[in-house]
């Protein structure tokens, strides 16, 4: 039986960044913009780290590397983790981008795969939104002169958003996260992503970030975004514990956690052979137990659970984000 292990991520400063990852969720960084923290990354370009145990400081690449039946069964044909579990603040906008899907990445990033994810909104500032597609139907041409003049922002459909909303975002979708939004994304692992527009920002060297417009205007879609509607949201409650469906696609399926345990009692959780689970705290604190070991974990922590993992014995009260491959 398999034991579960604490995550670090690694953060990424890019320009639209703030402080809030730091302060509200406990990320020790010397990074004075931190905007996104990958949590459960095996992506090149930001690797977690294992915290403690018997892995303590190898990368979770190679682990899994080492011990590949913790991905599970349904995963036994990947060479590597399928997902990547991420936090994002929002201090400012996100550039206007679009993201191809697997077929056009394989053919034109070098096999890279594309980029499907899901959203979860942790904070929204009053009057917050996101870009959710396009206002009216289009095509390139008008595009690509609209993002020329400057006049883009007129054909982006913008959705109010509050604390606790869920926005699956296809490839091909064009989307941004707008400023004021604390998300926990969880998505494809890739990191491909086609600018559209930048708002003809500078970055700290003063110079202009790359936009890819002609790769974007190849894999978005033109057609009206339909304005997305919220999951039936269902909690089902046991002893010490509320459970609700989020989202299911074919990469990920993502639950919500409430777990509210009395002194002294505790859940009981685990995985089969099948697949893993990635558990992404996202308020309060609690401890797992299990055989000759715990983890202790709070706001902003990320456990990885193997596949076949021994039985855990969970308690405290926290907000928690289950993945499942």
């Amino acid at each position: 039986m398999n034991k579960p292990f604490l995550l670090k991520p690694v953060g990424k400063d890019y320009i639209w960044g703030g402080s809030v990852l730091k302060e509200k969720f406990n990320k020790d960084t010397d990074m004075k913009s931190l905007a996104e923290t990958w949590e459960c990354s095996v992506h090149p370009e930001g690797l977690s780290l294992v915290c403690g145990g018997e892995f303590d400081k190898m990368t979770l690449r190679e682990v899994l590397h080492k011990h590949p039946e913790f991905m599970g069964t349904r995963l036994k044909n990947e060479e590597e983790l399928p997902i990547l579990v991420k936090f994002i603040d929002a201090h400012d906008d996100l550039s206007i981008q679009v993201h191809p899907n697997d077929e056009y990445a394989l053919k034109n990033e070098k096999g890279q795969r594309g980029k499907t994810e899901m959203w979860y909104i942790l904070e929204a500032c009053e009057g917050a939104e996101i870009v959710f597609g396009l206002n009216t139907e289009s095509n390139a041409a008008m595009v690509e002169e609209a993002v020329n003049d400057k006049t883009i922002v007129n054909y982006l459909q913008k959705i109010k958003v509050k604390k606790g909303d869920v926005f699956f975002v296809e490839p091909g979708t064009v989307h941004a996260i707008k400023k004021g939004c604390v998300i926990a994304e969880i998505q494809e692992s890739s990191n491909l992503t086609y600018r559209l527009f930048d708002y003809d920002r500078t970055d700290k060297n003063g110079e202009k970030r790359e936009l890819h417009i002609k790769k974007a205007l190849e894999v978005m879609d033109y057609m009206p975004g339909k304005n997305p509607r919220q999951p039936l949201r269902v909690l089902r409650y046991k002893r010490g514990i509320a459970e609700e469906f989020l989202a299911r696609c074919r990469y990920f399926e993502v639950h919500r956690m409430l777990l509210n345990t009395q002194d002294g009692d505790h859940i009981t959780e685990r995985t089969d052979e099948i697949s893993l689970r990635i558990l992404l705290c996202v308020e309060g604190n609690g401890l797992i137990r299990f055989e000759g070991g715990e983890i202790a974990f709070e706001k902003g922590d990320c456990i990885f659970v193997p596949a076949d993992s021994e039985e855990l014995e969970m308690m405290g009260r926290a907000e928690i984000l289950d993945v499942r491959a």
